[in-house]
């Protein structure tokens, strides 16, 4: 357990770093405007944000299995862990094809809301509040990234606020992970 515990903190510790590495826009010169363009527009620029995006990715892929061994032994724990290695490999898709990256960023979202749901339904009390803060501010971002891209206006700040909301909700997963005992078998 202890080797679980270490290696799911690290990996996930990898992938919240390189999955914000978007935020090298602010310093290196892209070309792509931070409130207009969305963050996935960044793919087609400098190879460090897919390099970033791909090692994030392969990250979240293998935090899943050592992250598997953490929870309880019930379908809720189970769904949590197998959601962050799919948005693992969803994230690699995108790194490998950004032309895609609309259709993949409202997959990731899914995946995120279903790993969250997941998430209420099993962390203990004050744990399973910062989850449906997490799935509000999800839900409310990936909205907010619709409408701006239906509205053209404002796309680059919406998709900005999702990543990061992705980014401090898999921090604090990675946390919990952490942090907590792990369970010996499921509740009863």
């Amino acid at each position: 357990m202890r080797t679980a515990r270490i290696a799911s903190a690290l990996l996930m510790g990898v992938a919240v770093l390189a999955y914000s590495g978007w935020l090298l826009e602010f310093f290196l010169p892209t070309g792509v405007s931070p409130v207009g363009d969305p963050a996935e527009a960044l793919l087609s620029g400098p190879p460090v944000f897919r390099v970033l995006l791909a090692v994030s990715g392969v990250a979240f892929v293998l935090a899943g299995p050592p992250l598997h061994r953490l929870g309880p032994v019930q379908w809720s724990a189970r769904l949590s862990s197998i959601s962050v290695s799919a948005f693992g490999v969803l994230v690699l898709l995108q790194a490998a094809y950004p032309e895609h990256s609309d259709l993949l960023s409202s997959l990731l979202s899914a995946v995120l809301v279903a790993g969250v749901i997941s998430l209420i339904l099993w962390w203990p009390p004050g744990w399973r509040a910062l989850a449906v803060a997490g799935l509000v501010l999800v839900l409310a971002t990936w909205l907010a990234v619709v409408l701006a891209r239906q509205l053209d206006a404002f796309e680059g700040v919406f998709t900005r606020a999702q990543l990061l909301v992705r980014a401090a909700l898999y921090g604090v997963g990675g946390a919990y992970a952490f942090v907590k005992p792990a369970p010996r078998h499921a509740h009863r």
